[in-house]
Order: C-alpha cells, then sequence, then structure tokens
C-alpha cells in the first residue's frame, strides 16, 4: 500500500455548548489538517504516472477548504441565541454554522469526507487543536 500525507493550517474560534470547563468559553485554536491518501497501485499512465496523487492537487483541496474556516468563529448549529448570532453578523465578524459539535474529533470526520468528495482514496484524516492534542477518522 502506498500513502501520501499533506497538511494544511487554520485559524479559527469556538466553544464547546453544554461542556463544564475552560472550552466552554470562546477560544481559539490553530487547526491542523493532516490528510492521509492511500492507494494499493501507482498511477502507471501520464503526467501523474509513477504517482498516488498530484500533489499540487491534494495542496489546492486542503487550501481550499481550510481557508474557508481561516479567522473564522465556528459555532455548532442551535448553540447560540438567534439574537447573538444576528449581532455578531452585523459586526461583520466572518461566521461558520456547522451540523456538529467542533471538536477536533467532528473535524476529523467532516474533512474526511469533504476530500473523498474530490475523488481521494482517503485513508485517513488527523486534526490537531493544539501541538499535542490530536484526534484522527478512518472508515476502517
Amino acid at each position: 500500500m502506498y500513502y501520501l500525507t499533506a497538511e494544511a493550517s487554520f485559524d479559527g474560534a469556538h466553544f464547546l455548548a453544554g461542556y463544564e470547563g475552560k472550552c466552554s468559553n470562546l477560544h481559539g485554536h490553530r487547526w491542523r489538517v493532516i490528510l492521509k491518501i492511500k492507494t494499493e497501485k501507482l498511477q502507471s499512465e501520464g503526467q501523474q504516472r509513477g504517482m498516488v496523487v498530484d500533489f499540487g492537487d491534494v495542496k489546492d483541496a486542503l487550501k481550499k477548504e481550510t481557508d474557508f474556516f481561516d479567522h473564522s468563529f465556528i459555532y455548532e448549529l442551535g448553540s447560540l441565541k438567534d439574537e447573538t448570532v444576528a449581532a455578531l453578523k452585523a459586526e461583520n465578524f466572518e461566521m461558520h454554522e456547522v451540523p456538529f459539535r467542533p471538536t477536533a474529533e467532528n473535524f476529523s470526520r467532516y474533512f474526511f469526507y469533504k476530500f473523498k468528495e474530490y475523488g481521494f482514496t482517503v485513508a485517513e484524516v488527523t486534526v490537531y487543536e493544539t501541538p499535542n492534542n490530536c484526534a484522527s477518522y478512518s472508515e476502517d
């Protein structure tokens, strides 16, 4: 089996609704997303002969997906009052509502399926929320 690994990062704020502890407060992370792609055979023809996939295509996908969240406030659907969301948007805050609790675990699953949409044979996605703490998702 061949593996190709690439990574990108983004800075984003979040909080954990219903959590008792520091993470219930709004705080930020430098989220690091590591994409691992697998294949049993390297490509045998054309420009990508001898490759798993073109690193440029992987970098472009990583950049697009991580740039979407960069320097934004990421919050779970239903975790804020409508008035709060409206007030923050009125102040021109960059905000992204997600249908999951914004944890490293859930982000790893989210990005796993996002990268599959690009046609990559994704083996695993790992998301670090701090330099020493990460979560991974795979279908295995």
